[in-house]
């Protein structure tokens, strides 16, 4: 007697193909979603550092990081910028590695004034300190003035009097977030992006920016 050949109907290798699809679908649009969820945290991080700097103007008539007068708004103990420094610029590196230099105090004013959380004072001179701030990726934020002392020259060409950065941001990230703060264009505008390792340099056209390589975005005001 011949034995019956079993085996899949072409019915249920369509079933079975329709579930794959479709749990490959909810894999793409969470991980979609995850990644946007990401680019609005980044977002926040840029569009709330004007905030603090007219929040503080507005409180103190003096820039945060650059106020001669810090002691008297915040209390004892408050690092402050000499009446010689004071010269309406945030000066200092937005990556500085300096705890007095005004890049650094900025946050700590801002801090202390209630405009923004976290703790203090900031150890801009320790890498692994808690107290620097940090963007949803792990990476720094930073401020400076594009013509303080030294003059900022991570991206080249940029105007404006002020830039904030934040780095360790994935490619895809950081196109996303030009698109959401500027004009898509990564390599013109008031935002832009240039690899992560880079010393100095324009920034990087939309194209050239890979996906899974890390950047450091900046946005001038």
């Amino acid at each position: 007697m011949k034995k019956q050949q079993t085996g899949f109907t072409l019915i249920e290798l369509a079933i079975v193909l329709v579930i794959i699809g479709l749990l490959l679908g909810g894999v793409l649009k969470g991980q979609e979603l995850i990644n946007s969820a990401k680019v609005k945290n980044l977002a926040a991080d840029f569009r709330s550092v004007p905030v603090y700097i007219y929040g503080y103007q507005d409180k103190y008539r003096a820039l945060p990081g650059d106020d001669p007068t810090a002691v008297n708004h915040l209390g004892t103990g408050t690092t402050q910028a000499s009446t010689t420094t004071s010269n309406g610029k945030i000066d200092g590196a937005w990556d500085t590695t300096t705890d007095i230099a005004e890049s650094c105090v900025f946050w700590e004013h801002v801090r202390k004034s209630g405009l923004a959380v976290g703790s203090f004072p900031v150890q801009c001179s320790v890498s692994t300190s808690a107290t620097i701030p940090r963007n949803a990726e792990g990476g720094r934020v930073g401020i400076q003035s594009i013509t303080g002392s030294p003059a900022f020259t991570k991206i080249t060409g940029m105007t404006g009097a002020t830039v904030v950065c934040s780095d360790a941001i994935q490619g895809k990230l950081a196109k996303q977030l030009d698109i959401t703060l500027d004009d898509a264009d990564t390599a013109l505008g008031s935002v832009r992006v240039v690899l992560q390792s880079a010393a100095t340099g324009p920034g990087l056209a939309t194209g050239d920016i890979i996906d899974s390589n890390y950047y450091t975005v900046c946005q001038s005001f």
